[in-house]
């Protein structure tokens, strides 16, 4: 994959933040999930890229775009997988909260697994303990390990859970083992992506969330060295049998990050909507806004962290569409 393609990239999920961030504490999720799609799409169409969607919006009868299996780019270029959530957090927006963010992965055709819409049990952590976690140990297990590959005791270790009804018996168990929690509303993608990155304060990340965000998170992992192990979790026989349609025939099995992200030269790139582990919230100024973002090649395993200031005056009409 192009190199220039990973700035490109970054251009769109900033559109994305862009018109989502006019939304902020409005109360109206959807309109701001609309703001976020459009203006992802717009900024797509721009792009020399001959894209897949493999994991998006949902299917082309639910989404009007960003669906699964819909082109993107110019059609020229290199065959693309491509994985978006124009808006990771449509509550934390609509409440103000922090750790929303714009977010997109993208590979070479075949590079992603095609996650279908449906929960997937997850564990992540930075690269001082890959190879050291199993999703099937306990969790006291899990976290002696961390705090030995990390060299801190578990009592120093800051695990991100979020903060649901199904996880009451983990959160015990890790409060049980002395270790300290970061309760999350919604959006578990940027705190999986912290675990791999110095200076965010988070060292692990358990629990079940969205197969999707599993896919992105793992690709940012991947680039950062970290490792994260998953796991389908149907909660009925639809899911397993969406599970299946995609390919994913054994639908209890475990997923490493070879089943998540099968391509090194993956393209990351994310940018703060709210204020969070990993990203700066959008900033709006008198006549324009500051964006903060972090692209990353997992060919080279350069990490960018953009701090980019728009003038509205002169930005293209496409990056607000759908801002009020």
């Amino acid at each position: 994959m192009e190199r220039e393609l990973a700035l490109d990239f970054a251009r769109v999920t900033e559109a994305a933040a862009l018109a989502a961030a006019r939304w902020v504490g409005r109360g109206n999720k959807e309109a701001a999930d609309d703001a976020a799609v459009q203006a992802m799409r717009a900024v797509f169409d721009t792009i020399r890229m001959n894209g897949t969607v493999v994991i998006g919006e949902g299917e082309m009868d639910e989404a009007p775009m960003l669906y699964i299996g819909e082109k993107l780019g110019n059609g020229e270029g290199p065959e693309l997988d491509v994985a978006v959530d124009p808006l990771e957090g449509t509550n934390i927006v609509a409440k103000g909260l922090t750790g929303a963010i714009a977010v997109l992965a993208i590979a070479r055709k075949g590079g992603l697994l095609h996650a279908p819409d449906m929960y997937m049990d997850k564990i992540a952590v930075g690269p001082a303990a890959k190879g050291c976690i199993d999703i099937d140990a306990p969790v006291a297990d899990n976290l002696a390990a961390v705090a030995k590959a990390t060299g801190k005791a578990v009592q120093d270790l800051t695990v991100v859970i979020l903060d649901r009804p199904r996880h009451r018996e983990i959160i015990q168990q890790v409060r049980n083992c002395g270790a300290r929690i970061r309760l999350i509303s919604d959006g578990d993608v940027s705190p999986a992506v912290a675990c791999a990155i110095e200076g965010t304060g988070v060292d692990m990340m358990l629990g079940i969330g969205g197969a999707p965000e599993g896919v992105l998170a793992a690709a940012a992992l991947r680039c950062l060295g970290g490792e994260m192990q998953g796991r389908l979790w149907p909660e009925n026989d639809a899911d397993a049998a969406r599970a299946q349609a995609l390919g994913i025939v054994e639908v209890d099995r475990l997923l490493t990050m070879d089943d998540l992200v099968r391509d090194d030269n993956v393209v990351f790139s994310a940018t703060g909507i709210t204020e969070g582990h990993l990203l700066r919230g959008v900033n709006f100024t008198g006549q324009g806004a500051i964006t903060h973002t972090v692209v990353m090649r997992g060919k080279t395993g350069t990490v960018r962290f953009i701090e980019a200031r728009h003038s509205f005056d002169k930005k293209p009409k496409y990056a607000m569409k759908g801002a009020c």
